[in-house]
């Protein structure tokens, strides 16, 4: 992410969420992903009512993070508005349709599944 040295994650996470709670999204959601993956520290989900909705939740966060002076690196789904991802590198913003959140579980994968897993494992690695 591009983002000045004086923006820490936790800054951009509370703006983030800011934002989407100001744009009325719905079931805001913050994952802490640190220690489960690579790919990020934390994940942010938020369903938005409609299509247009979602994508005008997208729109505005591009928008804020602009007004920061970043951008995402990489912005997935804005061509149906289903579900949008927006990479902002340690943050990954996922902005669903409830139906399309219900279904992936993102929040289900993350926190209980994936978490699961990967106690286990590391259980398992220090028995043996």
């Amino acid at each position: 992410m591009s983002k000045t040295p004086e923006l820490p994650l936790a800054d951009i996470r509370q703006w983030i969420t800011q934002e989407l709670d100001d744009a009325k999204a719905e079931s805001i959601q913050e994952l802490d992903i640190r220690g489960l993956t690579e790919i990020a520290d934390w994940m942010i989900v938020a369903s938005g009512t409609s299509s247009r909705h979602v994508l005008a939740l997208a729109s505005r966060l591009r928008a804020a993070a602009a007004k920061q002076g970043f951008k995402p690196i990489g912005v997935e789904g804005e061509n149906n508005g289903e579900w949008v991802l927006l990479d902002f590198d340690d943050l990954i913003v996922h902005l669903m349709l409830p139906a399309t959140r219900s279904f992936y579980d993102i929040e289900g994968l993350w926190n209980d599944r994936l978490g699961s897993r990967l106690k286990s494992a590391r259980e398992s690695q220090a028995d043996g």
